[in-house]
């Protein structure tokens, strides 16, 4: 398919801080409208558990790039979110852990990184359609997207959240440390130099705070431009 086909393809991306909802709303809103599904928080965790695994310093840049040399992940989308492969072994549940994910956010502030993973999202953008979710993915990834979307939510409630899914999962964990964390991390994404998380100012803000993941699901449906 030519790049101007390719351009043509719509895109919704759905960015936002840690714990707003994005993948939730974003796997709801693909199965609605049958389009393909871009989970770029896999995709770094991934890039992540991979650098720790090949056992880079994750405060040297240049190692953890290197470690990319023999990175082999594969996205798989299911009715429950997307399961991921790093050479063969299912690593899904590893990469829900707090360490995976905070590995994710200091590798995501590496220009070396980003620039290696940039055009490998690039390649989610598949007909009919995708919906896309992250930190950057209308500011940077797909800024020519056809709808974009901010969602957010209080420290708090996206906290709450976390820990649910913590507990839901088995895995032992402090409520303080889990909201500290959220904030060390929002600081991270808002203050890293490159593709920092920002609300782009053509994207419609989402306070998921008080609202069902269903709620936001129509919001997004109501301003989505028609097709032709």
């Amino acid at each position: 398919m030519s790049a101007l086909a390719v351009n043509a393809i719509p895109v919704i991306t759905i960015d936002g801080p840690s714990g707003a909802g994005k993948g939730t709303v974003a796997q709801r809103l693909a199965d609605r409208l049958g389009w393909a599904l871009l989970d770029s928080g896999a995709v770094y965790r991934a890039a992540a558990l991979h650098a720790l695994d090949s056992g880079a310093d994750l405060d040297d840049e240049s190692a953890v790039v290197a470690a990319f040399d023999d990175f082999q992940a594969r996205f798989e989308p299911t009715d429950t979110g997307v399961r991921v492969w790093l050479a063969g072994r299912d690593v899904t549940d590893e990469l829900r852990t707090e360490r995976t994910a905070d590995a994710a956010s200091r590798v995501a502030t590496m220009v070396g990184v980003r620039a290696r993973l940039l055009e490998a999202q690039r390649e989610f953008r598949k007909a009919p359609g995708l919906i896309a979710d992250g930190r950057d993915m209308g500011s940077v990834v797909f800024p020519d997207a056809t709808l974009k979307v901010f969602l957010t939510a209080s420290v708090t409630t996206r906290a709450e959240r976390r820990i649910k899914q913590l507990a839901a999962a088995g895995i032992e964990h402090d409520a303080s440390a889990v909201t500290q964390e959220i904030e060390a991390r929002d600081a991270r994404d808002s203050g890293r130099s490159i593709a920092p998380l920002s609300q782009m100012p053509d994207a419609l803000r989402i306070d998921s705070s008080q609202l069902g993941i269903d709620e936001v699901v129509e919001r997004i449906v109501r301003f989505i431009p028609p097709s032709g």
